[in-house]
């Protein structure tokens, strides 16, 4: 596929000086440069510009914002046009009258500004704003949500369990008990575009938006290549045996941290036999009605949301332009 990488949170080219991580006066010597920029996120909402285009703000490493971080716990990015660039969370930090209740949901509206940002500076759900972003501002986004995410939930050394403490500018946490070493899990996922004739397979999970539907995805198991999880998978889902398999193009998901893998397929079969346990429905859409629901014209049926990987393919089906 000539232009995979145009997908959002495809590839911006950004230098992560990965040989420095390792490497204290070279990240101290970073984060001191004059040129030096953070990146700042709270419970995963990044901090933007909120005009369009948007834009992720980069402050001043001794920006008043970036005090209510532990400075302990800041991830290097890497370079940008040769400038350092870190990551730091903000989560600790409690915005005036803030109603929990409003926060997490599937396209969370809520902003939060921190006191000492500007007006238009605020704190925002990145599955509602990352087809606002640059490339290259999404991938630092989705680099510093992904990172966070995953040291939320491995403080603890999987090895004996002991607590572990952040390494490499953020890019492991070692265990002072064992000496085990654990590094930022990336899950692989394939989404696939299963068609028979003129027709695309969709399915809806259970909790979706009313009309939501997407292209059927699962997790790929150990042991497993690319191709067959996409035959198990639609197979587990709804029933359809799928012969050829083609992998087309990747994308970054971090939510929390998955790296989806798109796939085409070519169905055997056409009758659909749902699994309730795994999604809700499975439907056969013609590229005739695919079309009206993608100009907002379907009765019932919504598009896919843009920035998936999954409105990205269904949209190269559409324009024959997958090859």
């Amino acid at each position: 596929m000539k232009h995979a990488e145009t997908v959002t949170f495809g590839g911006s080219n950004l230098d992560r000086a990965a040989e420095m991580r390792g490497v204290a006066e070279a990240i101290a010597r970073a984060k001191a440069d004059p040129s030096a920029r953070a990146i700042l996120m709270w419970r995963g909402k990044p901090l933007i510009h909120r005009t369009r285009p948007a834009a992720l703000m980069r402050l001043p490493m001794d920006h008043p914002a970036c005090a209510d971080a532990n400075a302990d716990t800041a991830i290097f990015l890497g370079r940008e046009d040769g400038s350092p660039r870190f990551a730091l969370d903000l989560s600790e930090w409690e915005p005036d009258h803030l109603d929990p209740s409003k926060l997490g949901g599937f396209l969370d509206p809520t902003e939060q500004r921190h006191p000492s940002c500007k007006e238009d500076e605020v704190f925002a759900e990145l599955r509602r704003v990352m087809t606002w972003l640059s490339p290259r501002d999404a991938e630092l986004a989705a680099t510093t949500r992904a990172v966070f995410s995953w040291h939320d939930t491995h403080g603890f050394c999987a090895k004996c369990g002991a607590a572990s403490t952040m390494t490499q500018a953020g890019w492991q946490r070692t265990c002072p008990a064992c000496g085990a070493h654990h590094f930022p899990r990336t899950d692989p996922v394939v989404i696939m575009l299963i068609t028979r004739g003129n027709s695309v397979l969709m399915g809806r999970s259970p909790g979706w938006p009313a009309g939501m539907y997407s292209l059927l995805a699962g997790f790929v198991e150990p042991g497993e290549t690319l191709e067959a999880a996409v035959r198990r998978e639609v197979f587990e889902e709804a029933g359809v045996k799928v012969g050829a398999v083609e992998y087309l193009s990747s994308q970054p998901w971090p939510f929390p941290a998955s790296l989806m893998f798109g796939c085409r397929g070519s169905a055997l079969t056409e009758d659909i036999t749902i699994d309730p346990n795994e999604i809700e429905d499975a439907i056969w859409v013609t590229r005739e009605k695919m079309l009206s629901i993608f100009a907002g014209e379907h009765a019932t049926i919504l598009p896919a949301r843009k920035g998936a990987i999954a409105h990205f393919l269904l949209e190269n089906w559409l324009a024959d332009t997958l090859d």
